[in-house]
C-alpha cells in the first residue's frame, strides 16, 4: 500500500480495482462533497458563505476532469479556509478536504 493510498482510505476512501481513476482525486471528490453537505445543512449564515459555496463547486469540478492543477487547488483550498474557517461545526470537514489537496504535493516553485 503506497503512502497516498493510506491518507485516501482514511477518508473513506477504498481503491476500485480495475480503476485508472486517481485515488488522490477520487479522495478529493469525497471529502469535497462532504464539506458541501455539511455547509448546506449549516444554519448560520456567514458573511462568505457564498465564497465557500463556489470554491467548493469548482473544487468539485477539478475532481471530474481529471488531474486537477496543483496551484489552483491550492488557492481554492485558501479560499475555503479563509470562508469557513472561523465555523468551528465545519472544522473537521475543512480539515479533510485540505488533507486530501495535501496529497497532489506542493505546486510547482517560480
Amino acid at each position: 500500500m503506497c503512502e497516498g493510498e493510506t491518507v485516501v482510505r482514511s477518508l473513506g476512501q477504498r481503491p476500485v480495482i480495475g480503476s485508472d481513476e486517481d485515488p488522490r482525486v477520487a479522495g478529493l471528490r469525497t471529502a469535497v462533497s462532504r464539506l458541501r453537505r455539511e455547509l448546506a445543512a449549516h444554519p448560520a449564515e456567514f458573511p462568505d458563505r457564498d465564497i465557500a459555496e463556489d470554491e467548493l463547486a469548482a473544487l468539485a469540478a477539478m475532481t471530474l476532469s481529471g488531474a486537477p492543477e496543483i496551484p489552483r487547488l491550492r488557492r481554492s483550498l485558501l479560499l475555503v479556509a479563509a470562508a469557513v474557517g472561523s465555523v468551528s461545526a465545519l472544522a473537521r470537514g475543512l480539515a479533510e478536504v485540505r488533507a486530501a489537496v495535501e496529497l497532489f504535493g506542493e505546486p510547482p516553485r517560480r
